[in-house]
């Protein structure tokens, strides 16, 4: 049976794999924080002319994954409620206020988190985020006009509120900027094909998976200097200021999940691991000394694949959960 996350997380990001031009809304039974995810229903594909600005309203629990207006208006006092925004990887989500009348005297918030929140796990973990954990929050409440605008550092941001009086609301407009160097990243699609460089960065990157996956690594750079590559290390990635790990769990963030492979040496070729758990993270270390790369592949893992071990397959993790 899927854990709870993956029943959150599959349906979240399935529809958005479905066409870029589609808008899905998700609904829900009761707004409680236990069960925000429990019934997907699809909209017709909207064909927008140049320079057409999509609008439409918000939902309790929704996701965005377009540019657009949207509107949020309560028809009864909700307490619970979170929209979560997702661009491709080399996107970065730009949140803009238009319109915002809430009672933040009488308990309501609007708080926009830089990253995603789900059962108290953080994306990008605090160990991989510039700012603080309070710092990813900006409270509406607290700042008012003084930041209608908020940026996030990776492809995912979220909303969270609270609205108490019926009528009471808030207008956003989502933009996407772009991002010559995406870091933390969460796929939007079970599969697909990326390259992440951190270019003299004292940083760490994480791109997630919230599937189970076969993932490939074909091209692997660390320690690059001046076209000359470092002397490797002799055994392990101990010590090493700069390498590419793999990790496996069953929540969102990286820095609670389970270490499957290091990877610290400079290679051209193929390693592939077959991970069964509910969420996949290839994880780059960099020192920011050098020009590292990385450059995989990966789709979702099938029952199939689990039965049929590969000669250049890592030891499998987590089928239990499948």
């Amino acid at each position: 049976m899927p854990s709870a996350f993956q029943f959150q997380c599959h349906l979240v990001l399935i529809f958005l794999a479905a066409s870029k031009g589609e808008t899905r809304y998700l609904e829900v039974r009761d707004a409680g924080e236990d069960d925000p995810f429990l019934l997907l229903s699809e909209d017709l594909k909207r064909e927008l002319s140049a320079g057409q600005i999509y609008r439409r309203s918000l939902r309790c629990i929704d996701m965005l994954s377009i540019e657009g207006q949207f509107t949020f208006t309560a028809d009864q006092p909700q307490l619970h409620c979170a929209i979560f925004f997702i661009g491709e990887p080399e996107e970065l989500i730009a949140i803009d206020y238009d319109f915002v009348n809430i009672d933040c005297q009488g308990g309501d918030f609007l708080k926009v988190f830089d990253g995603w929140i789900l059962k108290g796990e953080k994306f990008p973990s605090s160990l991989d985020h510039p700012l603080t954990t309070s710092q990813r929050y900006v409270d509406f409440c607290e700042s008012g006009n003084v930041q209608r605008s908020i940026r996030s550092s990776q492809n995912v941001a979220m909303i969270f509120f609270r609205i108490q009086q019926p009528g009471n609301g808030f207008t956003v407009t989502v933009k996407k900027n772009s991002n010559l160097f995406p870091c933390n990243v969460i796929s939007q699609t079970p599969s697909g094909r990326f390259t992440m460089v951190i270019p003299h960065q004292h940083r760490n990157c994480s791109f997630s998976i919230i599937y189970p996956v076969v993932i490939k690594i074909s091209d692997l750079i660390l320690g690059h200097l001046n076209g000359l590559f470092l002397k490797k290390p002799s055994a392990g990635c101990a010590g090493v200021g700069d390498f590419v790990e793999l990790l496996g769990g069953a929540g969102l963030d990286p820095s609670k999940m389970f270490p499957l492979a290091d990877l610290c040496h400079s290679f051209h070729g193929s390693a592939q691991m077959k991970i069964g758990c509910d969420n996949t993270v290839l994880r780059m270390v960099s020192s920011g000394k050098h020009i590292n790369r990385v450059t995989f592949e990966y789709h979702q893992l099938d029952l199939q694949e689990t039965e049929t071990r590969k000669e250049n397959s890592i030891e499998e993790f987590c089928f239990p959960s499948i």
